[in-house]
C-alpha cells in the first residue's frame, strides 16, 4: 500500500458539526437528498407540532440539530446527546414504547424508528400522530431522512443549513483520506461476542466510503448482522478493528490485545485496534461526522 504523504488534521471538521449540533445560525449550503427510508404519518398542513415526544436517541440528535429543542417535551431514556436533551429526558422506553406513559405528555408528534411493537397504531387510535424515520441504507439516506423530519416539523430552512454542513465536512474527510494502493481489511466489533456487520449495513457502507474491506462479508450465513468466530477473525487476520462495544461491553485495546490468540494480529501488533463510541455506531444522526473523522483517523494511523 502507499502511504499518504503527509498526513493531514482535519481542522475544522467538528466545527460543522458542533454548528449542526446546536442549532446555531450559520451559512446555508444547499445540497440535494436521496431517497429516504422514511415512513409517516404526517402532522396536520396547516398546524406545526409544539409538542414532540422522540422515542429514538438518533432523531433526538436529529431534532435539536434542527433547532427543535422548544418544541421537544420529552425524549426516551437512551437520548443523552446532545446535553440539552438532559432537560427533557425521561424514562420512556424506546424498545418497550408505553402508550400511556406517553400521552401524558401530551405530544401532537411522537417520533420512532422502529414499529416492530405496534405503537403507531396504538397512538394513531387515541389521535397522536407518530412520524417513523427508518434506519438508512446509505449516508444520503440520512440526508434525505433530516430533510423529510425537518419538513414534519416545520424545520425545513434549518434541514438546508445542517445537511449542507454534513455534506461539507464528509466530503472534507473523504477527500483528505489516504490513498492506498490496495484497501486495508477491517473488523467492526458490535459485542463481545463477535457479532459483526456486513458492508450491507449504514455502518458498514460508511467504511466503503474509504474502500476499506470488512472481513465479515466473507463469512458464512445470510445475515447482516453475522457471529464471527474468533478463530475466523484471527485467519482474516484484519488490518484494523473498530470497537464498538467500548460502552456496552467495556471492550478495550487491552483486552482485545489478551483474547487467546490475538496478540498476533497485525491490528494488535501494528496498535490499530481503535476504540470507537457505542452510540456514534448505532445511530445516522448529524454525529456520523464524527464518526467518519474517527476512521479518517484510524486509516492514517495505519499507514504512518
Amino acid at each position: 500500500m502507499r502511504k499518504s504523504p503527509n498526513r493531514r488534521r482535519w481542522v475544522g471538521v467538528f466545527l460543522f458539526l458542533a454548528l449542526a449540533a446546536c442549532g446555531s445560525d450559520g451559512g446555508s449550503t444547499t445540497g440535494s437528498a436521496g431517497d429516504a427510508t422514511v415512513a409517516a404519518t404526517e402532522a396536520p398542513s396547516t398546524e406545526v407540532p409544539q409538542r414532540i415526544v422522540s422515542l429514538s436517541p438518533t432523531h433526538t440528535e436529529m431534532l435539536f440539530a434542527l433547532g427543535a429543542a422548544e418544541q421537544v417535551v420529552a425524549v426516551d431514556s437512551l437520548s443523552n446527546y446532545p446535553p440539552e436533551a438532559a432537560a427533557v429526558l425521561t424514562n420512556l422506553s424506546a424498545f418497550e414504547p408505553n402508550v400511556e406513559a406517553i400521552a401524558e405528555y401530551e405530544p401532537d408528534l411522537v417520533i420512532i424508528a422502529d414499529d416492530s411493537m405496534g405503537i403507531m397504531a396504538q397512538l394513531e387510535a387515541i389521535d397522536i400522530p407518530v412520524w417513523i424515520g427508518l434506519p438508512p441504507a446509505s449516508i444520503d439516506d440520512v440526508y434525505a431522512q433530516i430533510v423529510e423530519l425537518a419538513a414534519a416539523i416545520g424545520r425545513s430552512d434549518r434541514a438546508e443549513e445542517v445537511v449542507g454542513l454534513m455534506r461539507s465536512a464528509v466530503e472534507t474527510i473523504l477527500a483528505q483520506a489516504p490513498m492506498l494502493d490496495e484497501p486495508l481489511s477491517y473488523y467492526h466489533e458490535l459485542d463481545d461476542t463477535y457479532y459483526s456487520v456486513t458492508s450491507n449495513t449504514f455502518v458498514g457502507s460508511l467504511y466503503e466510503l474509504f474502500g476499506l474491506r470488512n472481513i465479515a462479508d466473507a463469512s458464512e450465513g445470510t445475515s447482516d448482522y453475522p457471529q464471527l468466530s474468533a478463530e475466523f477473525i484471527v485467519s482474516q487476520d484484519p488490518d484494523l478493528v473498530f470497537l464498538a462495544d467500548t460502552k456496552c461491553c467495556g471492550v478495550t485495546p487491552e483486552t482485545v490485545a489478551a483474547r487467546p490468540g490475538w496478540e498476533s494480529l497485525g491490528a494488535v501488533v501494528n496498535g490499530n485496534v481503535i476504540a470507537m463510541d457505542d452510540d456514534l455506531a448505532s445511530r445516522w444522526g448529524p454525529r456520523i461526522v464524527d464518526y467518519l473523522y474517527a476512521i479518517g483517523e484510524a486509516i492514517a494511523g495505519a499507514v504512518g
